[in-house]
């Protein structure tokens, strides 16, 4: 056992030196990688050569392998310069080992080059191998060196396509995943306006329609005090109540109130079934309201009944801030099972609400909350007077809008 664990002990020592080796290794630059190949083939000449043919046998080298240091610089450059130093070792009639020098220029080719390019440097090189076989290969044994030199020419051939093919997917993958990141943040980006949108939408209805009922009730409780001083209390208590509504709505609209909170179960989320109490509100503050609601709503998704109720809103604080004393109000909801139709009429004068300049107030945002349901948003004078809100929303269009 004990030896056993020493070979263990060594096999892994080994594999460590291994891995701190190719460690190192990977870090070296590519241009001393591009070196030990001339740097072989010089030596190999250098010591196998015979005093008498060293100088043109090392020139001829030099000349082959030198170029392979700058053949990812300038990879078609280095392949005629390789190619013309292999034309005259063959005009000089001398046989080196330094010829594997054209096959690595031609795969470096290949890999920069696209399919003519290839084309032409494989024709090239297939060239200086006819010519190679027809004088150096041995007597009656022309086929045999010159289809195994064809093969180690393709061969490097198709590496270098290979790798071609493979740099161009990777950076086809990595500009997918940069286009992809982009999309991302753009999505990012719209999602965050729309929730911007939202909550400005938001924050218009529930403030523009409790203060001016605040204020209503104030203006009448002042008038009250002194003659009816219990309906000025009334008017008072509503006031209060009718803020602390405000906050929550407001609370709620920007995501800090808590389901469990005792002012979310006493001001649930704003539905058909709140209409009731919004009509008795503005009642309260001097605009008398008559609701009918037609067929039944719980099947409507809450988004879709938050819409209605915002709308419904909307329309009578409008017919609440701009239109006389003694107007009157109606609120017709028709519901069915793939739409719901919102109708809110007042007897006021003919004179329209001013609709806000920016998107997402006033009539624009009621626009806009009636198109996240496919609807199309119709306000207007009335023929004998007084002012109309008409709509239809389509329940199975506004699953994925923000309502």
């Amino acid at each position: 056992m004990r030896d056993g664990v020493r070979v263990l002990d060594g096999v892994r020592v080994r594999d460590g030196v291994r891995v701190r080796w190719a460690a190192t290794a990977s870090r070296l630059p590519p241009p001393v990688w591009d070196s030990l190949l001339p740097a072989l083939l010089i030596l190999n000449v250098v010591t196998t050569h015979p005093p008498q043919e060293l100088a043109v046998a090392a020139a001829l080298t030099a000349a082959l392998a030198l170029p392979l240091v700058w053949r990812r610089r300038a990879p078609h450059a280095v392949f005629a310069a390789v190619a013309a130093a292999a034309l005259v070792q063959w005009l000089a009639d001398v046989q080196l080992p330094a010829d594997v020098a054209l096959l690595v220029a031609l795969y470096t080719a290949a890999a920069h080059s696209g399919r003519r390019g290839t084309l032409v440097a494989g024709a090239v090189v297939e060239a200086g191998v006819l010519l190679a076989c027809l004088r150096w290969a041995p007597e009656g044994a022309f086929l045999t060196p010159f289809v195994a030199v064809t093969a180690m020419a393709v061969a490097a051939a198709v590496l270098g396509v290979n790798v071609r093919t493979t740099r161009a997917y990777l950076a086809a993958l990595e500009e997918r995943a940069a286009r992809l990141e982009r999309e991302q943040e753009q999505q990012a980006r719209l999602a965050a306006a729309e929730e911007r949108a939202r909550i400005t939408r938001e924050m218009h209805d529930i403030v523009t329609h409790n203060l001016s009922v605040m204020v209503a009730l104030t203006d009448a409780a002042v008038y009250a005090q002194h003659r009816s001083p219990e309906r000025a209390t009334t008017a008072m208590l509503q006031v209060s109540e009718t803020g602390r509504q405000a906050l929550t709505d407001m609370r709620r609209s920007l995501g800090v109130l808590r389901t469990d909170e005792p002012d979310a179960q006493r001001h649930p989320l704003p539905g058909i079934a709140q209409l009731e109490a919004l009509a008795e509100q503005m009642c309260a503050a001097g605009l008398p309201t008559r609701l009918e609601v037609r067929g039944g709503h719980t099947h409507i998704p809450a988004t879709a009944q938050l819409t209605v109720y915002r709308l419904v809103q909307e329309a009578l604080t409008n017919a609440l801030k701009h239109t006389p004393a003694g107007t009157r109000a109606t609120v017709l909801i028709r519901c069915s099972t793939a739409a719901v139709t919102v109708d809110v009429t007042d007897s006021g004068g003919p004179c329209p609400p001013p609709p806000a300049a920016a998107s997402g107030h006033g009539i624009p945002g009621m626009r806009e909350r009636s198109a996240a349901y496919g609807g199309t948003l119709q306000a207007g004078p009335l023929a004998g007077g007084g002012w109309a809100v008409r709509t239809r929303l389509l329940l199975d269009s506004g699953a994925a809008v923000s309502a």
